[in-house]
């Protein structure tokens, strides 16, 4: 079943396309990849997708229902949810206190409601605490999670804002470069992560120039280059593909 349809997308920046009439489906359950030289327009397209942009022309649908102008809020509680390239986490609040933010979307209790600590609001928040734990057990740092934030290494952090988007109990979660600045054994740790999300229900869209990361978890490989939309298959297929090579790999295949 499809879960996300881009639909002739377009988004146009003072006469320049970003990204031109680009076009694909994510089937649920899946992982795919989006990949291209810097400059392709893959992040442009990520902001498309989860609202940061309203695309000059062209269709988003998630699960069927069009979602182009909605802000990422909305989407989120729909259950589309993504990261970004560069960290947001709340430096001033506990590893813990972090992921707890990204289940704010699924609560009702209101200001005055939480600031009288009334029994709705007690409950939600007991509710809070412990589904932001069993997002950090998945990601191996529950027992950090009273730490500042700050305090852990660059790669624990990005598994911080993983366990973070885990909490907004996402059916598809779009990773803006996740392996980015990670070490070998960091990177590892990734890709075992995301093989465990996708293989719990959560369909996975990454942005990515790590290649090992592509094609180790990736069932799909969409390929952009200046825009356009030049490939989409499997990872096989993508690496066998002439004009990839051609405009993407320079020449040389992906190996």
């Amino acid at each position: 079943m499809t879960i996300l349809e881009v639909h002739e997308v377009s988004r146009e920046f003072g006469g320049v396309l970003a990204v031109d009439r680009v076009s694909f489906r994510v089937q649920e359950g899946t992982v795919a990849s989006i990949i291209g030289p810097n400059g392709a327009g893959k992040t442009t397209l990520f902001n498309i997708i989860s609202g940061v942009y309203k695309p000059t022309a062209g269709q988003v649908l998630f699960r069927g229902q069009e979602i182009q102008g909605q802000k990422p809020f909305q989407s989120a509680r729909l259950g589309l949810t993504r990261t970004f390239q560069n960290l947001q986490l709340f430096g001033r609040m506990s590893v813990l206190e972090n992921v707890m933010a990204g289940k704010h979307i699924r609560t009702s209790s209101g200001f005055f409601a939480s600031a009288w600590r009334t029994p709705q609001a007690m409950r939600e928040e007991k509710m809070t605490t412990e589904s932001a734990m069993a997002c950090l057990e998945k990601v191996g740092l529950h027992d950090k999670a009273y730490r500042p934030v700050t305090t852990l290494s660059f790669g624990e952090q990005r598994l911080v804002e993983l366990a973070r988007a885990m909490a907004m109990e996402p059916a598809l979660l779009l990773l803006d470069e996740p392996a980015s600045g990670l070490n070998p054994t960091e990177k590892l740790q990734l890709v075992s992560m995301l093989r465990i999300l996708r293989d719990s229900g959560i369909t996975i869209v990454l942005v990515e120039h790590d290649m090992d990361t592509v094609m180790e978890l990736s069932t799909q490989v969409v390929v952009l280059y200046l825009g356009k939309k030049i490939a989409d298959g499997t990872p096989s297929e993508i690496q066998q593909d002439e004009l990839v090579v051609s405009a993407y790999l320079g020449g040389e295949k992906i190996c």
